[in-house]
């Protein structure tokens, strides 16, 4: 046997035992997980959770105020606020409750985007929550879209979509009673810890500057001073950065930015800072009058200009 015919034979024996070897690795990882499972579901099952104490520990990690400042979001849709638990809320109630096994897989990575998968599991009763989804790799702006390359861009992307499947798992789980139980107790917690001193005002306009709302901004939206602000106000704020912070919402949605442009503009005030812009200030032509009518026709003839909903959090 010449040495080209030797070499050839070692390469493809080689190649042939590669196939064998990543088998028997994927086997053993295998037997390892579902080991890992048993092993998990027959402690469950040996020291089941106590429901009364369970609750008992829900009911006083939410009487912390750490976790009770974020443990509610809320949010603008078709006109309502909808307020529900954090993300860090089910996760503590998740804790407490005891026997649950919860987390994020990423299950495949291609050029643009990621299989994910968020679970939440009852080791005790073998119920499970399961939510597959997909996440690209592109962060959306109020003016733009780009594409994420960098990998901890990227991981914080996914790691953000995936808890809020996570959340949505969890509550799947846990009794709806003893989530509400664990959301009226935070909100006790908020009411009687609001801290509207003014070392408390200064530390939340430094948690809102992240997201660039500014004092004046908060007073508008408030209708008075910060130092004038009530503690149930002060916990409709802390519900808003919880929302901004979880990615729920944007600021936008809740605090007065900049004066849109007059195309953007609804009713006869639009129209009004057009002809003012057209004219310049202090200045009055008889060709005004008929454009002014013409625009508080067009408005209803009532004269008013359109308002931004008031989304009653302060109320």
């Amino acid at each position: 046997m010449t040495q080209l015919e030797k070499l050839t034979d070692e390469g493809e024996n080689r190649i042939a035992a590669r196939p064998q070897q990543q088998d028997a690795l994927v086997a053993a990882v295998s037997q390892r997980e579902i080991a890992e499972v048993q092993a998990m579901m027959l402690v469950a099952q040996r020291f089941p959770r106590d429901e009364k104490d369970a609750r008992e520990r829900i009911l006083i990690a939410c009487q912390r105020s750490g976790l009770a400042e974020g443990a509610m979001y809320t949010y603008a849709r078709g006109g309502t606020n909808i307020t529900g638990p954090s993300i860090r809320l089910a996760e503590a109630i998740a804790q407490n409750w005891g026997n649950l096994d919860f987390g994020i897989r990423e299950l495949d990575q291609r050029p643009g985007e990621s299989t994910m998968q968020a679970y939440a599991w009852d080791l005790e009763r073998n119920v499970r929550q399961v939510r597959s989804f997909k996440v690209k790799h592109v962060r959306h702006t109020r003016k733009t879209s780009y594409a994420l390359e960098d990998p901890r861009d990227i991981y914080e992307m996914t790691a953000n979509q995936g808890a809020r499947r996570v959340r949505a798992c969890i509550l799947g789980l846990i009794p709806g009673d003893i989530v509400e139980e664990a959301v009226t107790q935070c909100e006790e917690t908020l009411k009687a810890k609001a801290d509207t001193s003014p070392d408390g005002i200064k530390k939340m306009l430094t948690a809102f500057e992240k997201y660039g709302v500014t004092k004046e901004q908060i007073e508008i939206r408030l209708q008075r001073k910060l130092d004038a602000m009530t503690p149930a106000q002060m916990v409709g704020l802390q519900k808003i950065y919880t929302s901004l912070k979880d990615g729920m919402s944007v600021a936008a949605e809740w605090f007065q930015t900049e004066e849109p442009p007059m195309e953007e503009r609804g009713g006869i005030a639009g129209v009004k800072d057009a002809l003012k812009r057209k004219r310049g200030p202090n200045k009055a032509t008889p060709e005004s009058a008929p454009a002014e009518e013409e625009a508080e026709t067009s408005a209803g003839g009532n004269g008013e200009a359109e308002t931004p909903t008031d989304l009653g959090l302060d109320k």
